[in-house]
């Protein structure tokens, strides 16, 4: 065993009926603050990340592909379906599952008020998943029978400002530019919340042989293709090298056709996200900091209190490069604690909201509403081991004193 690691061990032993030192207790808190603060704001952040990533994967899928003259567009030029731009897709690095969709742009209106909607056709191999754990009642709409139905499915926030519910007849006008209005009715099979307000007021979803109705378009024509991929980083890569190998193709397929990421679709939702990089980075500084000066303070008077101690060690013939790694386990020793009850508080508070959800947020502000939370071992271990090698590291300055301790003067006067 180290002896510096020794004596500091027995240093951080208080004597029986003595406790603590008021500086340390004050470092102990300041390092379980610091803890905490940053592991709420590193799991929020990563909550922010991971749910909104979810709930954007759910509507628009990592990468659409569309045709050029309509991307962005509510009533876009439609895509023909192709067996060649299909396995062409499907051939890339990352490719996880694809579905054709149409939309349509729509008023749905009730004696009790009107709206604007986004109606959203989809096939039957659609990937559910996100919707089917949102579905808050009724069930999802029937899709893909051999008799088209006019099932829809809205979202709660929509369904209680046009006072509607399961089973409920709904009419949907369409406005085209020069023609008198369509007019449709459904039936609304389901209701959904995924608590992402931003895209909950618009969005419905239904058989999209309606919306191909609607638009007069056959069969085969579509509004393009969702892909979902393995992780939403692959994004923006993957719709890159498809645009580039769709305008190397040859086939007419491929004409006008181009693949948008997520993340450039709805650029001010990711940039909004990615804004809170910064804050987690000034948190973690702001905390560092605090934690560094306490403990700092609370080593100084450490080492005034043993300067008697540092002496003796000193006449044994101690180096003061050995003395400083006593001061520094020591600190760890108080570090350490911190950590323990930083972690505790931080984490509980944590596992608090998860099973509670009791922090809530004003989803049009937030896009989300509720505070997210996210806990994974990477970042938290790496939190942890940074936090305390940095603050040790940083201590190698204020210890520095121990080397103007003289022997001959601290042994003189006890």
């Amino acid at each position: 065993m180290s002896l510096a690691f020794f004596i500091a061990r027995r240093m951080a032993r208080p004597a029986p009926g003595c406790r603590p030192g008021v500086m340390e207790r004050i470092a102990v808190m300041s390092v379980a603050l610091g803890v905490a603060v940053m592991i709420l704001a590193l799991a929020v952040i990563m909550g922010f990340k991971r749910e909104v990533a979810y709930k954007m994967e759910g509507f628009a899928a990592h990468v659409t592909l569309t045709d050029i003259r309509g991307v962005d567009a509510l009533d876009a030029e439609p895509v023909r379906r192709s067996a060649h731009v299909e396995e062409l897709v499907r051939s890339m690095e990352g490719f996880r599952s694809m579905d054709p969709y149409a939309l349509k742009g729509g008023i749905v209106r009730t004696p009790d008020a009107v709206g604007e909607v986004l109606l959203k056709g989809v096939e039957r191999d659609y990937d559910w998943s996100c919707f089917r754990e949102w579905l808050m009642a009724g069930e999802l709409p029937r899709i893909g029978d051999s008799v088209r139905t006019k099932d829809i499915l809205l979202s709660q926030s929509l369904a209680d400002r046009m006072l509607l519910g399961v089973g409920d007849k709904v009419e949907m006008l369409f406005v085209e530019p020069g023609e008198l209005p369509r007019r449709d009715r459904f039936k609304v099979a389901g209701i959904y919340s995924s608590g992402m307000e931003e895209m909950d007021k618009t969005v419905v979803v239904t058989d999209i042989r309606n919306v191909q109705r609607l638009c007069e378009w056959s069969a085969d024509q579509i509004s393009g293709y969702e892909i979902r991929l393995r992780e939403l980083s692959e994004a923006e890569d993957f719709a890159r090298e498809l645009d580039h190998r769709l305008l190397h193709d040859d086939s007419d397929d491929t004409l006008n056709l181009v693949a948008t990421s997520v993340t450039e679709r709805y650029a001010n939702i990711f940039d909004w996200l990615r804004a809170h990089d910064v804050n987690a980075a000034v948190i973690i500084v702001i905390m560092l900091v605090v934690a560094f000066f306490n403990m700092t303070s609370a080593l100084l008077i450490l080492v005034l209190e043993r300067t008697r101690m540092i002496g003796l060690l000193k006449a044994l013939g101690m180096g003061s490069g050995q003395l400083r790694r006593i001061f520094l386990w020591r600190a760890a020793f108080v570090s350490l604690r911190g950590l323990a009850w930083g972690n505790a508080a931080g984490l509980g508070l944590c596992a608090l909201q998860l099973w509670t959800h009791a922090v809530k947020l004003d989803s049009e502000g937030y896009l989300l509403s509720e505070v997210p939370v996210s806990l994974g071992w990477g970042w938290w271990l790496a939190l942890n081991a940074g936090f305390l090698a940095a603050i040790v590291a940083l201590l190698v300055i204020p210890t520095a004193v121990i080397a103007r301790v003289k022997p001959e003067e601290t042994i003189r006067y006890e």
